[in-house]
This record gives C-alpha cells, sequence and structure tokens, in this order.
C-alpha cells in the first residue's frame, strides 16, 4: 500500500512538472500544434508505464479478508468435476457419528471419511491422516478450492486430523469433517480452536 501512494504522489508532482513544460513549449515553440501533438504522445507515455507499474504492486491478503475472492481451477475441469465427486461422496456422511478406525456409515473417524470420500473418484488414500498429509502438493491456505484437504495438530506433535475444504466463502474456509464429539460435520477454520491448531493445506486433484 505504502509503494502504491509513493507512486501516486510521484505521479501527481509529475503532472504539475510535464503541466509547466508543456505551456513553456506551447507558448515558446515557433511550431506549437506539431511540437504540442509530439509532447502530448510523451506525456501519456509517462503516465501509462507509472500506472502500470502501481498496478502491479501487490499486496498480502489474509484469507480471512473480504478481499479473498475464490480462484477457478482454470484448464483444469477434470479436478473441478473430481473435487465435486469427492464432496458429494463426503456429504452423505453428514451426521454419522464418530469410531475411531470406522470406514463406515455406522461410525468412521476423520481419515476414514478422506478415504470413501476419494475412493469416489477412483483414488485411494492412506488409512491415517499423518499420511493423507503426504499425498498431493503443498499449496498456500489462500489458494485453498473445494476438494483441497487441511490438516491438523489436535493432539501430539504431528498430524492427527484432516477435514475436505467443502467451500470457501468471502474468504472463510468451511471444510467436512468427522469430529470426534459430533461425528461428521462442516466446520469454519475461522473457529479458534481450528485456527490454532492448523498445520497446512494440500491438493491432490
Amino acid at each position: 500500500m505504502k509503494i502504491i501512494n509513493s507512486v501516486n504522489n510521484f505521479v501527481n508532482y509529475l503532472l504539475i512538472f510535464l503541466k509547466f513544460l508543456n505551456f513553456i513549449h506551447c507558448k515558446f515553440s515557433s511550431v506549437k500544434i506539431v511540437g504540442c501533438m509530439k509532447f502530448w504522445k510523451f506525456y501519456i507515455l509517462v503516465i501509462c508505464a507509472f500506472s502500470l507499474t502501481a498496478c502491479n504492486s501487490s499486496k498480502n491478503i489474509s484469507y480471512k479478508s473480504s478481499e479473498y475472492h475464490k480462484k477457478e481451477r482454470k484448464g483444469n475441469s477434470s479436478g473441478s468435476k473430481n473435487a465435486n465427486s469427492v464432496l458429494t461422496a463426503a456429504k452423505k456422511y453428514l451426521g454419522t457419528p464418530y469410531k475411531y478406525g470406522g470406514t463406515t456409515r455406522s461410525g468412521l473417524d476423520c481419515s476414514g471419511l478422506v478415504i470413501n470420500a476419494f475412493d469416489a473418484v477412483g483414488y485411494q488414500m492412506p488409512r491415517i491422516s499423518r499420511d493423507q498429509a503426504n499425498e498431493g502438493k503443498e499449496i498456500r491456505l489462500r489458494d485453498v478450492q473445494e476438494g483441497d484437504l487441511v490438516f491438523f495438530k489436535t493432539s501430539g506433535s504431528s498430524i492427527s486430523h484432516v477435514g475436505i475444504v467443502e467451500e470457501v466463502k468471502n474468504g472463510e474456509i468451511f471444510f467436512i469433517h468427522a469430529s470426534t464429539s459430533k461425528g461428521v460435520m462442516v466446520s469454519s477454520l475461522e473457529e479458534t480452536y481450528w485456527n490454532k491448531r492448523f498445520v497446512k493445506a494440500t491438493r491432490v486433484l
């Protein structure tokens, strides 16, 4: 933001200076019209150059910010289709009670939910969340999309919980997972409990 303000201030001063030069040039030039036209061409090029510099200046945007916008999976329609299939499969388990080591509708744990969801697209995931975290590639939290995985440390020093990103709305990330207390449900990464225990996000599809 400071860079953009500095550029804008510089451009404003430059405008004043250029206008002064333009007045002197057009006032005393023997060929006023042609000279002024050439000057204004140069004037426009300078302004365009500084405008591009200002536009290319970037600032960090928190995933919680209202300026955060979900990015489309451009050029990867198959990935988007698979992500939808994974979420559809995962949502079928909403309300299912938690059961350590479970993988059925009678009860399942967080990694069991991920296994069943990815089975829907023919992708075999490892059995435990710690190993699932090694699948795919790690991505920045601000780049997260539906179908990506989010990992947490809920106990101990290693990854022990996983969820599937269900939606990104106005920068807020919602994920579906198997909670030990409430079973399969949707939570927000902005909830203090999950925000403090977040480790990383990955994209498998």
